[in-house]
């Protein structure tokens, strides 16, 4: 019998499917498509998620960018863009399709 934590995470399945219709997004942009789908995470579960996803293959890291702007915490940014993975198992999620349908008109 195996031990420790299970590898499976119903929200790491609900970021792949968001990410199935995004194909391409970096970590606040993910947490607010979520929010709007599913009952609200902290954004540190879903910075925890994309970092445990990449590590199990669920997710892939596309692109790094520095981002110029007028933020609280200095004069730029880092994004991380995520994108899935070879071992990412989109379900399909009809939530998560009907909220980019409704977004894309």
């Amino acid at each position: 019998m195996k031990r420790g934590r299970p590898t499976v995470s119903a929200i790491r399945q609900n970021i792949v499917d968001i990410l199935f219709f995004m194909k391409k997004g970096y970590g606040y942009d993910i947490y607010k498509a979520y929010s709007a789908i599913f009952p609200r995470p902290t954004l540190r579960v879903i910075y925890y998620h994309l970092k445990k996803g990449t590590a199990l293959g669920e997710f892939v890291v596309k692109e790094i960018k520095q981002e110029k702007g007028e933020y609280s915490w200095g004069p730029q940014a880092e994004k991380i863009y995520y994108s899935l993975g070879p071992n990412a198992k989109p379900s399909g999620n009809l939530r998560a399709k009907r909220y980019f349908e409704r977004k894309k008109k």
